[in-house]
C-alpha cells in the first residue's frame, strides 16, 4: 500500500513538472529568459510561485530543463536517422540533414538553444555548470557527423572541424529560412544544405 502511495505521488509530481515546463516554454517564448518571471510561469501553469520552488530552484533551472528536453529530442532525431543508414557516407549525410531538419521543423527550439527568445542575439547563460551541460548535449547531437567523417578517413581534428562547419552552415541557413530572407535569393534552404553536405562528403572521399 505504501509503495502504491509513493508511486502515485511520484506520478502526480511528474505531471506537475510537465505542466510547469509546458507553461515555461510559452512564457519564455513570449518574454525571453530575462523578461520571464517565476510568477508568470506559475500563473500560466495554474500554481503559486512557491509551488514552483518545490520542483525548481530558479527560472534558469526551468529554462535549462526545457532546453535539455529539446536537445534530447534533437539527439534522438539524429540518432534515429543515422540508424536507418549503412556506410559512413550515408551516415554523415543523414546526421547533418537530420540536425538541419529538426530545427527547420521546430524554429522555437532553435530560438531556445540560442537564447533568441525576445532578447535577440545577446550573450546569455544559465550558469557555468548548466551551460557546459547544454553545450555537451548539443555536441553529442552533432557527434555522429564527426564519427562518420572519421570513418571516411578524416583525421579526428579534421572531422571535428567538419562537424563545426556543418553546424555553422546549418544555423546560417536556418536563420535565413525562419526569417524569410531565403526568399530574397529564390533559393531553398533544405536544397542548399543538402548540396553543401554532399560536397563535403565528395571532398572527403576524394582526399
Amino acid at each position: 500500500m505504501r509503495q502504491k502511495r509513493e508511486s502515485r505521488k511520484e506520478s502526480v509530481s511528474g505531471h506537475k513538472r510537465d505542466l510547469i515546463l509546458d507553461a515555461a516554454r510559452e512564457v519564455f517564448a513570449a518574454e525571453g529568459l530575462e523578461g520571464a518571471s517565476l510568477r508568470a510561469i506559475a500563473t500560466r501553469a495554474g500554481y503559486t510561485p512557491a509551488a514552483l520552488y518545490f520542483h525548481f530552484e530558479s527560472k534558469e533551472a526551468i529554462y535549462a530543463e526545457v532546453l535539455r528536453g529539446s536537445l534530447v529530442s534533437l539527439g534522438q532525431t539524429v540518432d534515429d536517422a543515422v540508424a536507418k543508414t549503412r556506410g559512413p557516407k550515408q551516415k554523415l549525410q543523414a546526421a547533418a540533414m537530420a540536425f538541419f531538419g529538426y530545427y527547420a521543423a521546430n524554429p522555437r527550439d532553435l530560438d531556445l538553444g540560442f537564447y533568441l527568445f525576445r532578447g535577440g542575439m545577446k550573450p546569455a547563460g544559465l550558469g557555468h555548470a548548466r551551460d557546459e551541460e547544454m553545450n555537451a548535449a548539443l555536441e553529442a547531437a552533432l557527434r555522429p557527423i564527426a564519427e562518420a567523417a572519421e570513418a571516411l578517413g578524416a583525421t579526428r581534428q579534421k572531422a571535428n572541424m567538419l562537424m563545426v562547419d556543418c553546424f555553422a552552415h546549418a544555423t546560417g541557413l536556418l536563420l535565413l529560412l525562419h526569417t524569410g530572407r531565403i526568399r530574397m535569393f529564390g533559393a531553398s534552404a533544405p536544397d542548399l544544405m543538402d548540396a553543401y553536405v554532399r560536397e563535403k562528403v565528395r571532398h572527403l572521399t576524394e582526399d
